[in-house]
């Protein structure tokens, strides 16, 4: 990271992660092979559509989906859940990350069919305009966001990163990995957030949003 000041650079994630399905460098491609309709609407070339269960927000909602559909498209196109953005479609930019059992996701990578009666949240699970999530409370004070398009998925992520840190899952950034309480310092935060790309370049901001929610409010 070549300027500390600048906030993250680039789609990494710094955070250890065993499976491999948090933001960062976990595949270069979609979910949805080449071939699948729009937004994985289409024909399916592998037969009828598959009967799937997806506990979303606390709901339990039943789909028809064309088994390769993504997690992404299967939340935006076939719930409406619209605040889980499309952005790169390759899992390099956090757009779409979401809470899948408590960690984040890239939810372009993933197909719908492998979350059956998992607990997945999206920004619209975490809070509303009258009960804000703490780190939705911190990204308005902090004015962590510019034109918005990012900023469901840097709170996504976000959520799953402070859980990270209270679990004492070490980073790159991380001065000493065998102790069992990492500290949420500003390198810290930028390390594992690096996943989690703002075109708007609001990263400090960002970054001060979450070290306040980390502190347990504005410093």
């Amino acid at each position: 990271m070549s300027d500390p000041d600048a906030g993250p650079a680039g789609p990494r994630s710094g955070a250890a992660d065993p499976q491999g399905t948090g933001p960062g460098p976990t595949g270069s491609g979609s979910a949805v092979p080449h071939g699948t309709g729009p937004n994985g609407t289409g024909p399916s070339r592998t037969g009828r559509p598959t009967a799937i269960r997806l506990n979303v927000n606390e709901r339990v909602r039943q789909l028809d989906v064309d088994p390769r559909t993504s997690l992404l498209d299967a939340l935006r196109e076939h719930l409406r859940l619209s605040g889980t953005k499309k952005g790169c479609d390759h899992g390099q930019c956090g757009a779409c990350t979401v809470l899948v059992n408590g960690r984040r996701v890239n939810s372009c990578l993933t197909l719908a069919v492998m979350h059956e009666d998992d607990d997945i949240v999206t920004i619209e699970g975490l809070g509303d305009p009258d009960h804000l999530h703490p780190l939705q409370r911190a990204f308005v004070e902090n004015d962590a966001f510019q034109c918005g398009y990012c900023t469901p998925g840097q709170i996504c992520s976000a959520v799953g990163m402070l859980a990270e840190v209270a679990a004492g899952w070490p980073s790159h950034a991380t001065a000493d990995v065998a102790s069992p309480r990492i500290a949420p310092t500003d390198a810290e935060i930028r390390e594992r957030m690096s996943g989690n790309i703002c075109r708007c370049a609001a990263y400090p901001n960002i970054v001060a949003a979450i070290r306040d929610t980390a502190r347990g409010g504005p410093a």
